[in-house]
């Protein structure tokens, strides 16, 4: 019984670690990117299927549906922060584009509902 136990304990370890998203990426400059529309614009398109991707925003696109799902459960505290950064540009200040990635990324609404206190909080 003992080692069925630690076998699971250990099964669970690992694949809490598979689960964690890269962190090869945090040092992108979030700041830069939310100011240069061309940029933005970039990775808005990657996002939407629209345009290529750069390698960072790729890596964005696999695992956003993940990370919505999981609330953020294998993100770095730095990638959790740089979330909350962005959603509160596209919500003050490109409130289209929020509409168009929701639209994709939560069509059924489910998610919003779930994050909305969280979201009028910031």
């Amino acid at each position: 019984m003992f080692k069925s136990l630690v076998l699971v304990a250990c099964f669970a370890c690992i694949g809490s670690v598979l689960t964690a998203y890269t962190t090869k990426y945090d040092n992108v400059d979030l700041d830069e990117i939310l100011a240069n529309d061309r940029l933005f614009s970039n990775y808005y398109k990657c996002l939407l299927d629209q345009g290529n991707c750069s390698p960072d925003g790729a890596e964005l696109k696999k695992v956003l549906p993940d990370a919505i799902a999981s609330d953020c459960g294998g993100c770095s505290d730095k990638q959790k922060e740089g979330a909350k950064k962005i959603f509160k540009f596209l919500i003050e200040k490109k409130p289209e584009q929020w509409k168009a990635l929701e639209a994709k990324y939560d069509p059924s609404g489910s998610y919003k509902t779930k994050y909305e206190a969280e979201l009028k909080s910031l």
